[in-house]
């Protein structure tokens, strides 16, 4: 009933990834909805989706789901709202992250950046450097992570608890008054 006339081609979902056609704006909106309506107290899920952003602040690419799932699961928050937050990297954010996570740890290491070369940077100057890129990252994105789990998890406890209270009194109120219009029914018949 709810399905698409066509499926949509594997490019459609990476077209999705990098530009939204209902607008990004609308794309968080729905997201909030999302994060707001999953089952679990308000500790949770702000927790589960404070530890998918902060893993999406290491460079442990391709394991960002696998982390913060387990973190979650560890702490007893939500393992879905920890999928959820791993959006906090994506195509637009991961060069800003990468930079930041990987000069934080030249300079915590004392180390000299490697200097980069853009007309020959690829993959197999990655690989012919992985250490000496992997490692800094991973001592910028450590303190990087814990900064970014606590920025995410306690406004979004906080938002939570409140969409939760007002999703529960719209409820109530509903009740209330299919209960006061079978109660009228009930007496005029």
């Amino acid at each position: 009933m709810f399905k698409r006339r066509k499926n949509r081609q594997p490019h459609h979902h990476l077209r999705e990834a990098f530009w939204p056609s209902i607008g990004f704006r609308r794309s968080a909106h729905y997201l909030g909805h999302r994060v707001g309506r999953l089952p679990g107290t308000p500790f949770s899920i702000a927790a589960g989706f404070a530890f998918g952003a902060a893993i999406s602040f290491t460079p442990l690419i391709g394991f960002h789901i696998l982390v913060s799932g387990a973190l979650a699961w560890l702490c007893g928050a939500s393992i879905v709202a920890a999928a959820i937050g791993t959006v906090v990297g994506n195509p637009w954010t991961f060069p800003i992250i990468w930079a930041w996570i990987y000069s934080l740890g030249v300079w915590l290491l004392g180390m000299e950046p490697l200097q980069l070369n853009y007309e020959l940077l690829s993959l197999g100057f990655l690989y012919d450097h992985f250490w000496d890129i992997f490692i800094p990252m991973m001592v910028g994105g450590i303190p990087t992570a814990a900064l970014a789990w606590v920025v995410f998890y306690f406004p979004l406890k906080a938002t939570v608890a409140k969409y939760q209270l007002a999703r529960r009194r719209r409820r109530e109120r509903k009740m209330k008054a299919l209960k006061s219009a079978g109660d009228d029914a009930g007496a005029a018949a």
